[in-house]
């Protein structure tokens, strides 16, 4: 038997999720599975080739909805769930009981764990640590933005390494780890630690980048981080330099794609009043209501400037 599991890649909810939905098929359906891992990204052309479900079991974790009729397994939390409303009457019509959406939870990892218990009865306590951690990462409830920027436990230093390591080997390696190891066994791994050293330096660079570069202007911090060599960054630096901020927009080129970040404050002095995955669906992309982001082709970066303006015009009013 073998399981393909497509996964929102370079995301520590969306490695957890492949993680934990791995143990829940071995241990309620497939024991001795072959689990296969595909990463996946946002880009402005979003499509699910149909060579991507090669498995006899495919799953979709943390990440889009899609129609293809080998699809067996989808679980997502994300308000842009859905690529077209083609897809969301798909999802609507499947009466397969394997395909489950609920947008109230903070992580994806948290609602398979919920889900497989609820419905299969599937429990694995060993993996309590990796949903709690799950919870605090995609749902940001770090107690403050120091604790967010700074990366002192075991689990935001492996959040660094997943989010920031080119391709997405390491990842994988990662997600085979969290099947069964605790997040403290991972971060020991030496490999994992030599690349811990490598990005936590350009960790501490970005905070240095974003701080010459941004500029907070009634409530609204923008940057743009064209000209440096940065697949991403936490995004919670501009809350740690600007705490009293309300919402962020940034844009930042990639190797494979312009990406237009909009994002809130968690610990605002005043509450955020606009859904931000709803502007970013408008200029085709989505998200959370308090975290979104646009994607557009490689080089589009007068676009991507354009409706990062208009967004930022749009908070600040």
């Amino acid at each position: 038997m073998r399981i393909r599991i497509l996964y929102h890649d370079h995301c520590f909810d969306g490695a957890a999720s492949a993680a934990f939905f791995s143990r829940f098929m071995e241990g309620a359906f497939y024991p001795g599975a072959e689990f296969a891992y595909t990463g996946m990204a946002h880009k402005a052309s979003q499509i699910f080739e149909h060579e991507l479900f090669d498995g006899d079991e495919n799953a979709i974790v943390d990440f889009k909805y899609s129609s293809d009729p080998k699809l067996t397994w989808w679980f997502d939390h994300h308000q842009s769930a859905f690529l077209t409303p083609e897809d969301a009457e798909h999802f609507h019509r499947d009466r397969s009981g394997k395909k489950m959406y609920d947008p109230s939870f903070k992580s994806c990892t948290n609602f398979i764990r919920s889900m497989a218990q609820h419905k299969w009865g599937f429990t694995a306590p060993d993996l309590d640590q990796l949903v709690h951690w799950a919870n605090i990462i995609d749902g940001a409830q770090y107690p403050d933005a120091k604790t967010a920027v700074e990366l002192g436990a075991p689990a935001m230093k492996l959040t660094l390494v997943i989010e920031g390591s080119k391709g997405s080997a390491m990842v994988q390696k990662i997600i085979g780890w969290m099947r069964h190891r605790t997040l403290e066994e991972i971060v020991a791994e030496p490999e994992v630690q030599r690349s811990f050293e490598v990005l936590y330096k350009r960790h501490v660079d970005s905070v240095d980048m974003i701080r010459n570069r941004a500029h907070n202007d009634n409530g609204v911090v923008y940057f743009d981080l064209t000209g440096y060599d940065l697949e991403g960054y936490n995004k919670f630096i501009p809350y740690y330099l600007f705490p009293d901020s309300t919402y962020t927009v940034s844009v930042s080129p990639s190797s494979f794609r312009t990406k237009v970040s909009v994002g809130s404050n968690p610990w605002a002095p005043e509450e955020p009043k606009h859904n931000l995955a709803s502007i970013c669906e408008r200029y085709g992309g989505g998200g959370y209501p308090r975290v979104g982001a646009i994607s557009f082709e490689p080089g589009a970066l007068e676009k991507a400037r354009t409706v990062a303006a208009e967004i930022t015009q749009e908070l600040k009013s």
